[in-house]
């Protein structure tokens, strides 16, 4: 039997930042994103928070190393792994040993590493309760057509909303894998890699308290807050020492099914609220 990544239902688990000065860097994780548990391990630097984990290791900034996605169960792991054998996807010889033994990786189009497998348990007791986990990952791509291509039609991703040039080409593709509006998106770029990545909070009460607690610890919020048009949730953006972008994220669409929806490229589309929009191309 064979089970598409939405129909296994993916959420993201992890990702590998690369940093100059991946020591210097956790600091800043562990303060401001309440990471409270900090472990290097096999030259990584793991930060870890309640359901959320951020790898560190030694490279250039602004450069994604790989990502860990996580379903429920090995009988839906083993059941996606037939759709892409299937489709003739190459498996990847990394392994990725912050997911269960039994994990495999594929290399998208634009050589980023993706993983997929069952999380790990933690014995870790956490003091900060506050629920942040992550909830998608952001890429630029030169090819967003390939891109979304590979991921619904290798993979079965679902494509939701998509972001459409004057001239009618794609600037923008959102990709689910689960319930929720994206666990992926692409933006149309001249360069290739990580754009940003979110954090989940539950409501828009949350957000007014991590506004609140950022501008207590002078962290500059770079966009927002707004509403994005695709998924319709709230969201800030902040940077972290190395210009890796933030977002927090709230009330991001739950789908049901429904048609994909087309979105102009304008400023409006990425903020409903108001004319200021980071607009990648």
């Amino acid at each position: 039997m064979k089970l598409s990544a939405l129909q296994a239902g993916f959420n993201l688990d992890h990702i590998a930042l690369e940093s100059p000065n991946p020591s210097e860097l956790s600091k800043f994780y562990k303060k401001f994103i309440m990471m409270e548990h900090i472990e290097k391990k096999n030259q990584e630097i793991i930060c870890v928070g309640q359901n959320r984990k951020v790898i560190l290791i030694k490279g250039k900034k602004n450069k994604l190393s790989y990502a860990g996605f996580s379903c429920r169960n090995r009988k839906y792991l083993e059941q996606f792994k037939n759709f892409i054998i299937a489709n003739k996807v190459p498996f990847s010889k990394f392994v990725n040993n912050h997911l269960e033994k039994g994990a495999f990786s594929i290399i998208d189009p634009d050589r980023n590493i993706i993983s997929f497998g069952i999380r790990k348990k933690t014995k870790i007791a956490f003091k900060n309760k506050f629920c942040l986990p992550l909830q998608h990952l952001t890429f630029a791509s030169r090819d967003v057509e390939r891109f979304e291509h590979f991921y619904c039609d290798m993979l079965g991703f679902k494509t939701t909303d998509r972001v459409i040039h004057k001239n009618r080409s794609l600037a923008t593709s959102f990709l689910t894998s689960n319930h929720e509006h994206h666990t992926i998106a692409c933006f149309k770029s001249n360069k290739i890699g990580i754009d940003h990545y979110s954090y989940e909070v539950s409501q828009w009460e949350n957000i007014k308290i991590l506004c609140d607690y950022f501008s207590q610890q002078n962290i500059k919020i770079i966009w927002g807050p707004g509403r994005h048009g695709p998924g319709n949730n709230l969201f800030i953006f902040i940077e972290d020492p190395e210009t890796n972008w933030i977002e927090i994220s709230a009330e991001l669409e739950v789908l049901h099914d429904r048609e994909v929806k087309i979105w102009k490229h304008e400023p409006k589309t990425l903020n409903l609220w108001g004319p200021h929009s980071i607009m990648r191309s």
